[in-house]
């Protein structure tokens, strides 16, 4: 194919994957009263999954302080045109993050047939996982890294006297930023096997730099997760085994592909 030619295939790629965000964000913004109360503005109230759960673990352990009877603010809004604009955003955020399983779909039925044989079969479910590791990130995000920093960001005063009045873009940034942030996070296993797959990085060096990917994974922690010791660790613990199950998966694609270069080794050696 031409150049012209692959621009031309890349155009409809692009189009079917705006039809198919588009189609969601449509759904999700007529399912206004499902979006707005029960999914975004969940974290603030203090009957959420997350607190009832965090209530339920202090009791258990004795620690009557992790119940969150009370989420001390109130969300608003001060523009005039500020909710319409915040409805038809929502949608398409949310209408992007449904639509991206099929959006990575297009992308690698555009990259696939530029790989070798061996490539396509190496990559085989390349697309199930991508969508299952960014769902579980994303629903890790939503249910325990936001559900964290708002609670600590509400509950942070400086004086009695000065009420938390938050404005809903603020609320709708924070709990984007946070849910989003885990789901990219947690695609590090599916990165480290492509690097690895393209030989660009071993599971030899991944030990080697354990200790300063420890201090890169806490530094991360720290910026997607408010200045609470607590949140950060939550955080930083799955992170972790990502990295740990990312050493694994680069020691198995490099045992595979030298088992692979010793067959054909072998099947040179007996044909020559």
């Amino acid at each position: 194919m031409s150049f012209i030619d692959h621009l031309e295939a890349l155009r409809w790629h692009i189009i079917r994957a705006a039809i198919a965000v588009v189609a969601f964000a449509t759904v999700a913004f007529f399912a206004k009263d499902f979006l707005f109360h029960d999914l975004i503005l969940g974290p603030s109230r203090s009957d959420f999954w997350t607190y009832r759960m965090f209530c339920r673990f202090g009791q258990w352990i004795g620690a009557p302080e992790l119940c969150m009877d009370k989420i001390g603010f109130v969300i608003q809004n001060r523009e005039m045109s500020g909710q319409l604009t915040m409805h038809i955003s929502t949608s398409f955020t949310v209408g992007l993050v449904l639509g991206f399983p099929y959006l990575f779909w297009e992308l690698w039925r555009f990259i696939k047939p530029g790989l070798y044989p061996h490539e396509q079969a190496n990559s085989r479910g390349a697309v199930f996982f991508v969508s299952v590791l960014f769902a579980i990130g994303l629903l890790f995000g939503y249910y325990v890294a936001a559900p964290l920093s708002i609670n600590f960001l509400a509950g942070y005063v400086v004086d009695a006297t000065i009420e938390n009045q938050i404005d809903m873009q603020s609320y709708l940034s924070t709990l984007t930023t946070m849910s989003l942030s885990c789901a990219f996070v947690f695609e590090l296993p599916m990165i480290v096997f492509f690097l690895a797959k393209a030989g660009l990085i071993t599971h030899e060096i991944m030990r080697m730099y354990r200790k300063h990917a420890i201090v890169v994974i806490l530094v991360v922690a720290a910026v997607i997760t408010p200045p609470d010791v607590s949140a950060q660790i939550i955080v930083t613990i799955p992170i972790l085994l990502l990295y740990e199950l990312s050493i694994h998966i680069a020691r198995v694609v490099r045992r595979n592909s030298t088992r692979r270069l010793n067959e054909q080794l072998a099947q040179n050696q007996g044909i020559s």
